[in-house]
């Protein structure tokens, strides 16, 4: 294996890494489950930094405000929690999601040399079943990054603790990210948490109707300190959390290296804008640079 210093796996991390029956698991159907990535120190420490952060505490704030942020605060209520850009406003959280290992380990299922992050979502599930934004309808990530060239992003399901169905854990539809898609007018101006869920749940059954498949929903059953993995065309959502206590955990969303922007329009001409493009710095061309290290940090770089 070579990498360079600052991406060195230790003999522990390497035994950790998928196997190639498991990458070919993942291409196959759309998600795989890690071993345990994560310490309990490393989930202590996220889980006392996230505290701080529901506390108001930023190390830095983004000096744009995005029209389209996830950004929770307690005159929000008990809702559903989603807080975009925890790596960059929080130094210790930043600092555990910038794992070399969790880049890897992507960088083996993406089949690639880099991987940076895309972005980093918090989340909090309030123990409320009756709560409708407990719920997050079927929707697969890539309609919502459009203005990525990218076809292999995937995303990091983290939780803090063991995520079961109880609680609401996060549930892929097998081998979705294969189906050819109907058309669609899907993209980051009309997000998921702002839909009514029937209207995706006919998206959804009519996609598989048009690929002669199944529906066929896995739930993912994450012990504490092991990571869920999906590709970013691959459906998943998730239900009420029944337990009596939050789900708590970040939605790490990653790019491989190759990853940059490209122009996409509405139907009615309009270019779509997705938040990073407010706030990276721009490629010798004028676009939006989704390499900046700012915004989009590098986790992983070598061949394994």
């Amino acid at each position: 294996m070579t990498t360079v210093a600052e991406f060195q796996l230790s003999a522990a991390d390497l035994a950790l890494l998928p196997t190639p029956d498991e990458v070919a698991h993942y291409r196959e159907r759309g998600w795989y489950l890690s071993r345990k990535l994560f310490t309990d120190e490393e989930l202590a420490g996220l889980q006392a930094a996230a505290d701080r952060y529901y506390e108001g505490r930023r190390d830095r704030e983004l000096p744009v405000r995005p029209a389209r942020l996830a950004s929770w605060e307690p005159a929000h209520g008990p809702v559903q929690r989603h807080n975009d850009y925890v790596h960059y406003e929080s130094d210790a959280i930043g600092a555990i999601l910038r794992k070399p290992l969790v880049g890897a380990v992507a960088a083996l299922l993406a089949g690639a040399e880099e991987i940076r992050i895309f972005q980093s979502t918090l989340i909090h599930k309030p123990p409320a079943p009756e709560e409708p934004t407990n719920r997050v309808p079927w929707h697969f990530d890539k309609h919502y990054w459009q203005t990525s060239s990218s076809e292999e992003m995937l995303t990091a399901f983290i939780p803090f603790h063991d995520c079961r169905e109880e609680n609401g854990t996060i549930t892929m539809v097998d081998g979705s990210h294969r189906w050819r898609e109907l058309p669609s007018a899907e993209d980051s101006t009309r997000h998921f948490a702002d839909r009514d869920n029937g209207e995706l749940d006919a998206i959804l059954e009519a996609n598989a109707a048009h690929n002669g498949r199944p529906v066929t929903r896995i739930p993912m059953l994450i012990p504490r300190g092991h990571v869920s993995f999906h590709h970013c065309r691959t459906y998943h959502g998730s239900g009420p959390n029944l337990a009596a206590h939050p789900r708590r955990a970040v939605s790490l969303h990653l790019q491989d290296g190759a990853n940059e922007y490209r122009r996409h329009d509405t139907p009615d001409g309009e270019p779509v804008v997705y938040n990073h493009d407010v706030l990276v710095r721009r490629t010798a061309d004028g676009r939006p640079d989704y390499a900046d290290p700012a915004y989009c940090p590098t986790l992983w770089r070598g061949s394994l």
